[in-house]
């Protein structure tokens, strides 16, 4: 084989601060800011990156994806319901049919070509970011406040490192069973949360698609989030409704965005 290009270890330095310093500088202000990047939440920032949409996706861990990741039981399989397939055939992920109606796919094929695809369709993706707060301006969510992961992981008493906040026009809850966007209104008396019910698999990717809204003027739930804000079933280590209120989430952005 050929020679690597020589070149120093500043180099290498430079151009990982550069290139991030220019990037993450352009999504002080988006469109719609995407926190989780779940299932629900790449759908969604895929869904409306695809549109043109300026979207940002923030994520508290250095991987992307959530459960999406490792199906269920430590078991590296997931499934999806009909229609659900359609969205795997839409993103290139292979997957059998093992019952009328009810496919399985192996999961880090199908994270990994998720993750792809949201990073394809322009979106940009922000790992180890832990959502601190949102910025409320004029009765409605305008954006996020965010610090670094491990941050959060100091304890208090050593440390004191302010948060930055980033704009936006509105933004998704795509955190999953805590719903820790909705949860930062609840804990100031502005929404209600029901919390998420036992599981129920037959009723529960429907209501959930069904229910996926705009919860306070500027916030937008997907996934488990919607079941957490309307008190709906789980589902487990299915995702077809995932990825389907991940694309109502999109439909729902675009709508508040053309509004403002």
């Amino acid at each position: 084989m050929e020679e690597f290009t020589k070149i120093s270890e500043k180099d290498v330095t430079n151009a990982i601060i550069e290139n991030f310093t220019s990037e993450i500088l352009s999504y002080t202000s988006s469109d719609v800011i995407v926190v989780g990047g779940g299932p629900s939440g790449l759908m969604a920032a895929r869904t409306l990156a695809n549109k043109g949409i300026k979207t940002l996706v923030i994520e508290s861990n250095n991987y992307f994806g959530g459960g999406f990741w490792v199906g269920g039981y430590l078991m590296n399989k997931l499934t999806v319901r009909d229609p659900g397939q359609k969205l795997l055939d839409e993103i290139g992920v292979p997957y059998e049919e093992v019952k009328d109606g009810l496919y399985v796919a192996n999961a880090p094929s199908a994270c990994s070509k998720l993750v792809s695809s949201a990073c394809d369709s322009g979106a940009f993706l922000l790992n180890m970011n832990k959502f601190d707060d949102v910025v409320l301006k004029n009765d409605s969510v305008a954006g996020i406040v965010t610090n670094w992961t491990p941050v959060s992981a100091l304890p208090r008493a050593i440390t004191c490192v302010d948060p930055v906040a980033l704009e936006s026009k509105c933004v998704i809850d795509a955190t999953g069973h805590d719903a820790v966007v909705a949860e930062t209104l609840r804990s100031r008396g502005y929404i209600d949360l029901k919390g998420f019910d036992g599981m129920h698999v037959e009723p529960s990717e429907n209501a959930i698609v069904e229910q996926t809204s705009e919860i306070y003027p500027g916030l937008i739930v997907t996934g488990m989030s919607v079941a957490t804000a309307f008190g709906l079933p789980r589902m487990g280590p299915t995702f077809g409704g995932m990825l389907y209120s991940g694309v109502k989430a999109a439909e729902i952005a675009e709508k508040v965005i053309k509004s403002k």
